[in-house]
């Protein structure tokens, strides 16, 4: 017999998830087949995800503390920080413009109205942030208790201590290698359980991917497919051609040896659109697959999953132009910088959980006025777009994690 490697087998799974809740838009949605089948999706697609939910806050801390305390030169440290801080912003400037030009051009709200969605928005509450506001509750959710934040799984305090932690390991050089073995350690049995979940990981995608197709409203899709395949197309834009490009002139990796070994990670990224739960096996592709240094990828992937949202970042941007478009509001191009500014602050803000971008859309929409209740208009079809984005955000950390490697790599041979 064949033996399918795992990159194949998950490959396979999700074209058979996808090809499987396509089938049941052709049976009654009441039936008893169409209920089990969502059920038993949803049973193992939701198994699959608290696995690896399981051992993301251990893998994140563990790798953040010893990815910081390793390394210990400082010049290589502000390295590190200033290519992953300089990288992440670049590219997500540059998603921003892409959605920003391409919504200017193809003007997907011309012909549609928001009274035509006047239902739905009247059934929307919406909680309303200002910009400090936000900035307020963002500072506040970054630096909690530590145990509450491990507790409540609250990735981005976890990782903030996590890089005082590492931070004070460092400053205090040699003075306690037993703690620092015991994270090190940490980081590599929760490698070993990542391996282990990942044997399950066709199921799962192939669960998820069923239950995201069966369940999708096809009617509404039609309304909005302008929107929708311009935000694909845009994104998919930005993660097959910009970031493998920047990645082939900065490093001279190719595209395709890339996308090889970063499979796994974009698929799951696909299936679950939550670049946390994704993180585990991210680690895994970056570290095993491409050979990314461990104290690299354990400070980069981390950070990136709370800060770096390319795909986020140039949804939020079409998404305001969307709805000025729809409310027949022509923004002048200081608000378009505004919603730039504020789209940057809002990804860098949003959690990684799925439909996170929901969760700051509101804050772009109210930065120049638009109404916040037309978001109604975007929670049906935020699903389905939300796939597609997470993938490009996951890919953004790890094409990060190699160019920060070869920046360092480089500096310290100079």
């Amino acid at each position: 017999m064949i033996k399918l490697t795992l990159n194949l087998q998950i490959l396979i799974a999700a074209l058979l998830g996808v090809a499987g809740g396509w089938a049941m838009h052709g049976l009654p949605a009441d039936s008893e087949t169409v209920q089990w089948s969502l059920y038993t999706a949803n049973l193992i697609g939701t198994l699959f995800i608290d696995l690896l939910k399981m051992v993301m806050i251990p893998l994140v801390f563990c790798a953040i503390v010893t990815g910081i305390a390793n390394l210990r030169q400082h010049s290589q440290m502000n390295t590190v920080w200033k290519t992953t801080l300089l990288f992440f912003a670049t590219t997500t400037i540059i998603a921003i413009v892409i959605g920003l030009g391409a919504t200017h051009i193809v003007q997907p709200g011309a012909g549609l109205h928001l009274d035509m969605f006047a239902d739905a928005m009247q059934q929307f509450e919406s909680r309303q942030l200002t910009l400090p506001e936000f900035f307020t509750q963002f500072l506040h959710g970054i630096f909690m208790n530590p145990f509450k934040a491990l507790a409540d799984g609250n990735i981005i305090a976890i990782v903030a201590f996590a890089l005082v932690l590492g931070i004070a390991l460092v400053m205090a050089s040699d003075r306690y290698p037993q703690l620092l073995g015991l994270f090190e350690e940490g980081m590599t049995v929760c490698m070993q359980m990542i391996n282990w979940i990942m044997r399950l990981a066709p199921f799962g995608i192939a669960a998820l991917l069923f239950k995201l197709v069966a369940t999708q409203d096809v009617s509404l899709f039609a309304t909005l497919t302008k929107f929708i395949l311009l935000v694909m197309g845009t994104t998919l834009l930005h993660g097959l051609v910009v970031l493998p490009a920047l990645l082939y002139l900065l490093t001279r990796k190719r595209p395709l040896w890339f996308l090889r070994n970063a499979r796994e990670a974009l698929l799951t990224a696909f299936a679950t659109s939550s670049s946390n739960a994704t993180m585990p096996v991210t680690m895994r592709c970056t570290t095993q697959n491409m050979q990314v240094k461990p104290e690299i990828a354990g400070f980069v992937v981390p950070l990136g999953a709370t800060v770096n949202m390319d795909g986020t970042a140039l949804y939020e941007a079409s998404a305001a132009l969307f709805v000025a478009q729809l409310a027949g509001i022509d923004l002048s191009l200081g608000q378009q910088l505004v919603v730039c500014f504020t789209t940057m602050i809002a990804a860098m803000g949003a959690p990684g959980i799925p439909s996170a971008g929901m969760v700051t859309m509101v804050m772009v929409l109210q930065s120049v006025g638009l109404p916040a209740e037309a978001i109604a208009i975007l929670l049906p079809i935020d699903r389905l777009l939300d796939t597609v984005r997470t993938a490009v955000n996951v890919e953004g950390d790890m094409i990060g994690s190699l160019v920060v490697q070869h920046v360092t790599e480089s500096h310290s041979s100079s």
